[in-house]
């Protein structure tokens, strides 16, 4: 019979058996790689690990195709008008758009940039507009005529300045402008700006939960640039989300007036049939199957009673039945009905 060791006796045992094992110790890259947590990553859409199991609970949120069209144009506008602003070569280039919470969002921020805060009069809600450092010193050191070939010059640990920050407002104030024109063909709306901030903490313009829509775009003067990031929370783009919704508004986008001259002179040769009713009257069922050959009915209809002149259901007008030579005709003494007026409108949309 083997007598029972004591705790201690059994402790040292394991001890002694684990001693000539190898210890594994995971670096810091296989921690982040396991967690989902990469450090140098440009798209958050990718993740995996732990994070992704996080993230799986997540809402999916719907597409917007109108908004990408808009951001599109908003590239295209913004090409020109800081060509225009900062008499360089600008090349701005659109990287992503994805959905983001507001509050993973602020906690992602470089650090440091200016954050602009701006108002969305028609819609009634504000969104957000980023500018990193990188940018920052690039629009300063172009507009106040650094040279070119020469990076610009960076000093860490200190807030911007009252020019700097006043550059980059003139910054702000030019894309928002080139925001409301790519938005104008859908839809009437005023950014303005509301405050610049320097702190993430002080630009919370929603509840961290919250959805939003995040643009990074990014803007290359020859050797100089940075990012810049329009963030749209989906509160704000919620009235005119039936607009964002659509596949395709080309005729809002642009007009092909040899299609409209064509529909035109196509409209205006086209033939309708157009009946002249005297009158209308509503019968039994049994009454109309009992029908025979040879029964007479009987009309309230006088000759001098109106005529009503339809096509096909629609009702444009009523006259007076007469004869002209040796033909029935009927005297239009009424214009159009407003039926008629809207039926041609729909049909002319």
């Amino acid at each position: 019979m083997t007598d029972a060791l004591s705790p201690e006796a059994w402790d040292a045992a394991q001890a002694e058996a684990f001693d000539g094992a190898p210890e594994r110790v995971l670096n810091q890259d296989e921690i982040d790689s396991l967690l989902g947590f990469e450090m140098n990553e440009e798209d958050a859409g990718e993740r995996t690990g732990v994070r992704a199991i996080i993230n799986s609970a997540l809402v999916s949120y719907e597409r917007l195709p109108m908004l990408e069209i808009v951001f599109d144009r908003l590239v295209r506008l913004m090409t020109t008008s800081l060509r225009n602003f900062t008499s360089d070569n600008v090349e701005v280039s659109l990287d992503n758009i994805s959905s983001i919470r507001f509050g993973d969002y602020l906690n992602s921020i470089p650090m440091p940039a200016i954050l602009s805060v701006f108002r969305a009069e028609e819609l009634d809600n504000y969104g957000l507009l980023t500018v990193d450092s990188n940018l920052i010193y690039s629009i300063v050191d172009v507009l106040l005529g650094g040279r070119r070939g020469a990076a610009a010059m960076r000093i860490e640990g200190r807030p911007y300045t009252t020019i700097e920050r006043m550059l980059v407002q003139r910054l702000v104030e030019v894309v928002l402008a080139d925001c409301q024109a790519a938005f104008e063909p859908l839809t009437k709306v005023t950014f303005k700006l509301d405050r610049l901030e320097t702190n993430p903490r002080f630009a919370a313009i929603g509840r961290p939960a919250n959805a939003a829509i995040l643009v990074k775009l990014r803007i290359d003067m020859e050797d100089r640039g940075g990012r810049l990031e329009l963030l749209l929370p989906y509160a704000t783009l919620e009235p005119i989300r039936k607009m964002l919704l659509q596949q395709f508004m080309g005729e809002k986008f642009g007009r092909d007036h040899i299609w409209e001259s064509h529909l035109a002179t196509e409209l205006w040769t086209t033939q309708v049939e157009v009946r002249a009713v005297l009158e209308e009257q509503q019968m039994d069922l049994k009454r109309v199957l009992d029908l025979k050959v040879g029964d007479v009915l009987m009309l309230g209809a006088t000759p001098d009673s109106p005529v009503q002149i339809r096509a096909g259901l629609v009702p444009l007008t009523h006259g007076r039945m007469g004869r002209r030579n040796q033909n029935i005709a009927v005297r239009v003494e009424a214009p159009l009905t407003l039926a008629a007026r809207n039926a041609i409108r729909a049909r002319g949309r």
